[in-house]
C-alpha cells in the first residue's frame, strides 16, 4: 500500500457516526461553558436575594446557562462524554456513601417497653394544624382510650404550663399535647419537671418534634395508640433562658422571618420573601456567639441552636435529627458578607459562609438589651444575653409501638474513613 493512502498523524478520526469526523471543541467553547455555569450561580444568587421581575428573569436564567452548555455540547457530539463523567462521579459518590454506611451504620434511640397509664392528662388546641383535632376526632378518642382531655377553645391566652402543674397536683401520671411544637415544648418541660411520661400528638401544622421521633404526622390520631401499646425514649430537652425548646432557637436574620406574621401559615414562602432585604444586609443587632467558653464568633448573620444536631447542613430547622439523645445542642452559624459567601452556602456544609458545631453551652450576646429569637417557631423578645443549655435525657417520650419510623440520614462523607477502608485488607484465616 502506498504511503500517500495512509492518513497522517493530525487527520480527524471517525467519530462513529456514518464515519463523518467530531471536530474538536474549540477553546472559546470551553470558556463559554466556564461562563454559563458562573451566569447560573449568579442568577441563582439573584433569584433568593432580589424579588419581582428580577426574581424570575434571574429563574429563568439560572436554567437557561445550563441548558445552553447542554446545546453546545449536543452540537458538538461531546455531550456522551460529559453524561460519562457525570455519571461516573455519582457512580463513586453513591459507592462512598454506602462504605460509609456499611462502616458506621445508623443506631436508632433506644426504646423499652411502656406501662400503662392510670390517669393521663391530654391538652389539645382545636385551632391548631388548621383544626386538626376536631378533623380527626381526637378528644373523643383519648377520652375513649380513658384520658381526660383539656381542650382550649377559650377566646383568651391560656397558661398551658399551668394547666399542665395543675393536673399534676391533681395525680395525673401522663401529659400529652395535640398542638404545635411550642405548646409540646412548654408542656415537655412541665412533665420533665416532674419525672412523668410526655405524649406527643401531631395536631400541629409542621410539627418537626414529632417528625424526628418517627410520628405519622399525617394521621395524628395514631398517635393515641400509645396510651394502649406505648414504648417509652429518653430525650434531651434545651434550655434557653431558663425555657424548654424541643427544636430549636433561631438568632439574627432567620428570628426576624420568625418574627413575621405569615411565617406561621406558610414557613418556607415567608422566608423565600423576606430573604432579598436580610440579604442585602442585615441590619438588626449585632450578635456575638460563645460556644462552651471557646473565643467568641463576631457579627454573624443568622444563628440556629438546635436541640440535638441536624443530620445535613440545615440553615433554617426543616431538616431531620436522627437523634436527640446525644447530649449536645446543634449550632449552625450563618455569615453572609458578601454576594460570594452567599451564594456558597448553596454548597450546603462546603460553604464558606457556614460553620456547624456541636455544643453543650451557647450564649448569645448583642449591642441591644432584647433581641428577638424564634423558639420553636414562636417569635419571642428576649433579654440579652441570652443562654442556651441542653439537659441530657430529661424527658421521658411515650410512643406508640407501631409507627413510620425517621428517615436514616445520608452519612456525610469521611475522606480519612474511607482511605482507611480502601487500604485496609482482611482475609478469612
Amino acid at each position: 500500500m502506498s504511503d500517500d493512502l495512509l492518513p497522517g498523524p493530525s487527520a480527524a478520526r471517525p467519530s462513529g457516526r456514518g464515519g463523518a469526523a467530531t471536530p474538536p471543541v474549540t477553546r472559546s467553547e470551553r470558556w463559554l461553558a466556564r461562563l454559563a455555569w458562573l451566569a447560573a450561580l449568579a442568577a441563582a444568587w439573584w433569584f433568593l436575594s432580589s424579588s419581582g421581575p428580577v426574581r424570575w428573569l434571574a429563574g429563568v436564567l439560572a436554567v437557561a446557562a445550563p441548558a445552553l452548555v447542554i446545546v453546545v455540547g449536543v452540537s458538538r457530539h461531546v455531550l456522551w462524554q460529559t453524561a460519562l463523567v457525570v455519571g461516573l462521579a455519582l457512580t463513586s459518590l453513591a459507592a462512598a456513601r454506602a462504605a460509609t454506611s456499611l462502616a458506621r451504620p445508623p443506631v436508632g434511640m433506644p426504646e423499652r417497653p411502656a406501662p400503662a397509664a392510670g390517669r393521663p392528662y391530654l391538652i389539645m388546641n382545636p385551632r391548631s394544624g388548621g383544626g386538626k383535632v376536631g378533623r380527626f376526632g381526637l378528644a373523643e378518642r383519648a377520652t375513649d382510650l380513658g384520658a381526660e382531655v383539656a381542650l382550649l377553645d377559650g377566646p383568651g391566652q391560656v397558661d398551658v404550663a399551668e394547666l399542665a402543674r395543675r393536673a399534676v397536683a391533681e395525680g395525673t401520671d401522663l401529659l400529652g399535647v395535640a398542638g404545635g411544637d411550642g405548646t409540646q415544648a412548654l408542656v415537655a418541660g412541665v412533665a420533665a419537671e416532674h419525672g412523668l411520661p410526655f405524649l406527643v400528638v401531631s395536631a400541629g401544622t409542621r410539627n418537626h418534634f414529632a417528625m424526628d421521633l418517627g410520628l405519622d404526622r399525617d394521621r395524628p390520631d395514631l398517635g393515641l395508640e400509645a396510651l394502649r401499646d406505648g414504648v417509652d425514649v429518653d430525650l434531651d430537652l434545651g434550655l434557653i433562658n431558663g425555657r424548654t425548646f424541643v427544636n430549636n432557637a433561631s438568632f439574627g436574620a432567620y428570628a426576624e422571618v420568625v418574627q413575621s406574621p405569615a411565617y406561621r401559615d406558610d414557613k418556607r414562602g415567608t422566608t423565600l420573601q423576606l430573604l432579598p432585604d436580610l440579604l442585602a444586609g442585615h441590619q438588626g443587632p449585632r450578635l456575638r456567639v460563645r460556644i462552651d467558653g471557646a473565643p467568641p464568633i463576631e457579627g454573624p448573620t443568622a444563628v440556629l441552636i438546635s436541640n440535638n444536631p441536624y443530620g445535613s447542613g440545615d440553615l433554617a430547622g426543616l431538616g431531620h435529627r436522627p437523634r436527640i439523645d446525644t447530649g449536645v445542642l446543634g449550632v449552625v452559624v450563618v455569615t453572609v458578607t458578601s454576594a460570594a459567601q452567599a451564594v456558597s452556602l448553596l454548597g450546603g456544609r462546603r460553604g464558606r459562609g457556614l460553620q456547624l458545631l456541636t455544643a453543650h453551652e451557647v450564649v448569645v450576646e448583642a449591642d441591644v438589651p432584647q433581641i428577638p429569637v424564634g423558639v420553636d417557631g414562636e417569635a419571642l423578645l428576649l433579654d440579652t444575653p441570652v443562654r442556651c443549655t441542653v439537659r441530657p435525657g430529661a424527658l421521658q417520650v411515650r410512643l406508640p409501638r407501631e409507627r413510620p419510623g425517621t428517615p436514616v440520614p445520608r452519612p456525610p462523607l469521611d475522606a480519612a474513613l474511607l482511605r482507611h477502608q480502601a487500604f485496609t485488607f482482611t482475609g478469612r484465616p
